[in-house]
């Protein structure tokens, strides 16, 4: 691409944000994480107590996009077919012959609401773990491809236990980004109160083309990174880890650290992050700030964190105090 084709991609995403910015109140923090979990190719776990407009974000975001769109809800009845599709038995008219058609499902989109994921069983949560790390789906021995781009964005409810199926760490980490959305300022809801209680509308344009977003994905993979900096992500991902870390905060509150997928995480989403501001090398803060959706689900604490309300994300504060930054890197 020349400059001025990436400048004219560049220039795609502060229209994208201004059109979702439309709808949604606030939410800075949490829309640039879906953004840039968008732009480096991965999918997201939104996770908000309720009436927090964790739906209302991923429509918008698939409004403002010339992109598929599906919903799911998932609910205990729910079976894995009713997300991969099915083959149904179908009859040519003109020779007489039968045979099976595949029927995709909701599935085969471009952006996919998964919406409370853990309220349906292991059995359906896992079915969609081939379509997140192989972008395919497997039915009667035969592999389908998914649409491109295929973002998966799945949320959940902190604060309702009863009937509902934890995400097991294997699927916990098959996602990029581990976003919680907390409540908004008093400000914020009152324009909330204000503009959705009238009769005001908003029509939200599509800004940007599944092709588009491919180009950024490819994009986000040429912004550069120091080698200090790579050492930096490599030296905080290890120290997440109680048989290898040097810090005692871990080794007191964890029972159990990230793998190397939590490291390309770090980085592919620091690159991303770097590219959504206008540049093009990862600085130290792109890091820092990466880290705690990126490690969250990544860092298990044991029971005496738990007790003395240790979070994963305290264990992230900790480990970015305790590892000294390399010299001469770009804050």
């Amino acid at each position: 691409m020349t400059e001025q084709d990436i400048q004219y991609l560049l220039g795609k995403l502060p229209r994208l944000k201004q059109e979702i910015q439309k709808v949604i109140v606030g939410q800075e923090e949490v829309l640039d994480e879906v953004l840039i979990t968008l732009l480096a190719g991965g999918h997201c776990l939104l996770e908000g107590v309720p009436g927090l407009a964790k739906t209302l974000l991923v429509r918008t975001l698939a409004n403002a996009m010339d992109l598929g769109f599906r919903r799911i809800q998932f609910t205990p009845d729910l079976m894995p077919t009713d997300i991969l599709g099915t083959e149904v038995l179908e009859e040519d008219h003109a020779t007489g012959k039968r045979f099976f058609k595949f029927n995709e499902g909701p599935i085969f989109s471009n952006i996919v609401l998964a919406d409370e994921i853990n309220r349906t069983p292991p059995k359906t949560q896992a079915a969609l773990l081939e379509a997140m790390q192989e972008y395919e789906v497997t039915y009667a021995g035969k592999t389908y491809e998914l649409p491109r781009p295929f973002f998966l964005l799945a949320t959940q409810n902190p604060i309702e236990q009863a009937g509902t199926y934890p995400l097991p760490e294997a699927q916990l980490d098959r996602f990029l980004l581990y976003i919680k959305i907390k409540y908004p300022t008093e400000q914020e809801e009152l324009n909330i109160l204000s503009n959705t209680t009238g009769t005001r509308q908003v029509q939200v344009q599509s800004s940007i083309s599944g092709e588009e977003v491919l180009q950024l994905r490819q994009l986000v993979r040429e912004v550069s990174i120091s080698e200090e900096l790579l050492q930096y992500v490599n030296h905080i991902v290890r120290a997440t880890r109680p048989d290898t870390t040097t810090a005692d905060f871990v080794k007191t509150y964890c029972r159990w650290g990230a793998g190397p997928r939590a490291g390309q995480a770090l980085i592919l989403t620091a690159k991303a992050r770097a590219l959504l501001h206008n540049r093009f090398a990862v600085t130290a803060a792109d890091i820092q700030t990466m880290a705690y959706p990126v490690l969250r689900h990544r860092v298990l604490v044991n029971f005496t964190a738990e007790a003395e309300r240790i979070t994963p994300d305290r264990v992230v504060e900790e480990l970015l105090q305790h590892i000294k930054l390399p010299k001469a890197v770009l804050l």
